[in-house]
């Protein structure tokens, strides 16, 4: 006759409960807020592209407004319903993007920002409707896969976008003046590294120690100055910046070669 033994209960935690929920469902308050996300993409649709009097687009803001406070509420709600815990807001942090009013004139100008947050509206219409983090749990299981593809292209393009600027820019006309802005702090360093080095300090009971301290500290500071300031030392450091933009460009470029074999 055997015994049977009851296993001991290990609760799951926020992200496992969330996963085990079936993706299906969705109560008349789910549906309205996939309603409501879909009405704020056509309001924009409309704003962004249709013919739109002040007064019909004052209207959409004030309607965008309304939907931003009722995704809050609604976030509000399932937050309580969670204890407060903050992996609610870790999980669901595309809520806290939807709840932004993407009418307001200030982010008019922002057309991707725009995307990202109606994006983020439909994201908590389907959690609502179809279930709860499933939307967590999309970007999740595609996350990585999109990063790979995606990344080095990113990188490439980035690169190709930053290197003439970089290449263009006078770093070394701005040594130049931060050294001219500082030149009094300079001399003090110079003096004093001078004073304590084991080597030159011995001579600081030379006669004229001081002067000959002071013209060479002069003249060095002079001279680094002209070279900087010297049009060759620009296009040394623009190679530079060049090659090393060059060699990383190749090396994303052949890792991205290796990938698609």
């Amino acid at each position: 006759m055997s015994e049977s033994t009851n296993a001991p209960y290990i609760p799951l935690s926020a992200s496992e409960a969330a996963a085990q929920k079936p993706l299906t469902g969705g109560n008349w308050a789910d549906w309205l807020l996939l309603a409501l996300a879909l009405i704020s993409v056509a309001l924009l649709a409309w704003e962004s592209w249709g013919p739109v009097t002040p007064e019909q687009s004052e209207a959409i803001i004030l309607a965008d407004y309304s939907i931003c406070g009722l995704f809050f509420l609604n976030f509000m709600w399932r937050w309580r319903e969670e204890k407060w815990a903050l992996g609610f807001v870790g999980r669901n942090w595309y809520d806290v993007l939807g709840m932004i009013p993407v009418s307001d004139p200030a982010l008019r100008s922002f057309r991707l920002i725009r995307v990202v947050i109606l994006l983020a509206r439909m994201g908590v219409a389907a959690d609502r409707v179809i279930g709860e983090d499933f939307t967590y749990r999309l970007v999740n299981r595609f996350k990585q896969g999109i990063v790979q593809a995606i990344s080095g292209t990113v990188t490439v393009a980035v690169l190709n976008e930053v290197a003439d600027v970089l290449v263009k820019g006078t770093y070394t006309q701005n040594i130049a003046r931060a050294l001219e802005e500082n030149q009094s702090e300079l001399r003090d360093m110079i003096r004093e590294k001078l004073r304590d080095d084991p080597q030159t300090g011995r001579f600081k009971r030379m006669p004229y120690y001081n002067e000959i301290i002071e013209g060479t500290t002069e003249t060095a500071l002079r001279v680094i100055e002209q070279v900087l300031l010297d049009p060759r030392t620009d296009e040394l450091v623009a190679d530079m910046l060049r090659e090393n933009i060059n060699q990383i460009r190749l090396a994303v470029a052949a890792r991205e070669a290796n990938k698609n074999q």
